[in-house]
This record gives structure tokens, sequence and C-alpha cells, in this order.
């Protein structure tokens, strides 16, 4: 009887722990959801074995240092440790050659940014992907000066026939560093099962994203690709909602999001998710302002 309570209680842990990590997969897009995680975990894994093992270890690694560290459980099972996490294992996979030393940069990095998201967690600052693009930068920062025999060749870019409903799917997929339209439209299905407000704003914010990037003579190849759209889904998603005002901050974020990367682009610096971030910063302080100045 003792030993059959045991094996209940080993099974609903595990369950509950396997929730948690898709959820902190699922996180990368805001959405508190494991069937959106697991989604998610197989968009990636669709793309690259490689980079799916490495967003599940990472993903782990996050959330196994934020119990042991005994961060807030609530915050834990938001899965508010892993989507950092994830986003550093699936980068340094990108970045780097798949050897041993790779895989270190990958649990190394997925700790150090759940430590970060704690630091902006208990100061109340919605820091969204920022640990993740701070660690990423580092481990660049380091290869590049140090390790440069890691670095992974860069692979020429294919050009195929697009349209802007491609693009906008491709963006989805570009959030997580794939460029496959399955793996978009997956993506694109996990954010709509989740939030399906929250996943059209995101389609129409690429879309406009990249009309808006083609007119600033960004290569057409990049647009098709989904480079210049990834950050407009993520700013859409934060400020989606019912109200008409609702999509003009999100056209707001998005135009700023837009400025970032070409900013970026001229100063050589890699975008990662930093325009959507410093867009979002930038329009919820404009927001608190606004709703300030009318109430």
């Amino acid at each position: 009887m003792t030993q059959q309570l045991n094996n209940n209680t080993l099974i609903a842990k595990s369950k509950s722990f396997i929730t948690v990590i898709l959820k902190g997969v699922g996180q990368i897009m805001l959405q508190e959801n494991s069937i959106t995680g697991l989604l998610f975990l197989i968009g990636i894994f669709y793309g690259s074995l490689t980079m799916g093992f490495a967003a599940l270890l990472a993903t782990v690694c996050g959330t196994v240092v934020a119990y042991l560290l005994k961060y807030d459980k609530a915050e834990i099972n938001q899965g508010l440790y892993g989507f950092s996490a994830a986003l550093v294992g699936v980068a340094v996979m990108l970045f780097l050659k798949p050897v041993f030393w790779a895989w270190v940069f990958v649990v190394i990095g997925a700790v150090v940014a759940a430590v970060l998201q704690h630091f902006f967690i208990t100061r109340k600052i919605p820091a969204f992907t920022f640990p993740f693009v701070v660690v990423t930068w580092l481990i660049l920062l380091i290869c590049n000066s140090f390790f440069t025999d890691l670095l992974a060749t860069s692979v020429p870019i294919v050009e195929h026939v697009s349209d802007a409903l491609s693009d906008g799917f491709k963006s989805f997929g570009q959030v997580i560093f794939q460029s496959s339209l399955l793996s978009g439209i997956l993506f694109f299905l996990a954010v709509f099962i989740s939030s399906p407000i929250a996943a059209l704003y995101g389609l129409a914010a690429a879309i406009i994203s990249a009309i808006m990037a083609y007119y600033f003579s960004i290569p057409i190849s990049e647009i098709n690709l989904g480079l210049y759209g990834f950050n407009a889904v993520l700013c859409a998603i934060v400020f989606a909602g019912t109200q008409v005002k609702d999509g003009l901050w999100v056209l707001i974020s998005i135009v700023f999001s837009l400025a970032i990367s070409l900013l970026m682009l001229k100063i050589g610096i890699p975008k990662l998710t930093f325009p959507f971030v410093l867009a979002t910063w930038i329009t919820l302080f404009l927001k608190a302002k606004f709703q300030k100045s009318v109430g």
C-alpha cells in the first residue's frame, strides 16, 4: 500500500514537472500553456533535432535551478524560469557548432538566464526575453574573442517564392530561430490555441513589419525568411486586446521594433529579440503616461 502511494506521488510529481517544463517553452511567446509549449518543441525538433534537444535541456536546467534556489513556486509553475533559458539553448546551437563545449554553454547560459530572470521578477521589472538577449550576447562575445573555432559557418540564404502570409508565418518561426514555414504555422497554431487574438494580432503585425522593412530596402530574401517580423510578433502578443486602442499600441510598438532593428543592423549587433524588448519597454512607458494623463 505504501509502495503504491509512493509510486502515485512520484508519477504526480513527474507529470507536474513535465507540465512546468512545457509551460516554460510556451512562455517564449508569453503563453502559460503546456500544449502550446509542446507544439513549440515539436516545431523546433522538426526544424533541427539539435536545437530541439538544446531547448529541452536548457528549459530543464533553468527550471531545476529555480527549484534549487527556492524561487517562488507559483512563478516556477508558470514557466517563468524556462523560456529565456530555452531561447539560449536554441541560439547557442544556431551560432555555435554542436560540439561538447557548445552544450556546456547551453547549460551555463540556461542557469545564468534563470538567475537574471529572477533578478528582474523580484524587482517587478517586465524583462520579457532580455535575460536571453544578455546571455546570448555574452556567449557570442566570449566565443568571438577566445573560441572562434566554436563558431558555426554561415549557411547561404536560399531564396524562395513567398507571399505576405507566408512571411507572417515564418516570422512566428523566427521567434525561436526556425526558418521552416511548417514550423512557423505550427507556432502560430500553438499561440492560437492559447490566445486566438494574440495569434491573429501577431500574424498581422509580422506582415505589417515585413511590408515596412521592404520600403526601407531590406533584402527581400531576409524579409521572406521572417527576419524582420518576429520581433513584431512578440510586440503584438504583449499589447493584443479587444479594443481599438490596443491595436494602436501594437502599431506603435512594431514601428519602434523595426526602427531599433534597422539601427542594430547598421551598428552590426545581433538583434535577437532585443528590438521587441526595448520597443515594448518604450511603448509601456508611453501607455502608462497616456493613461495617467487621461485618467
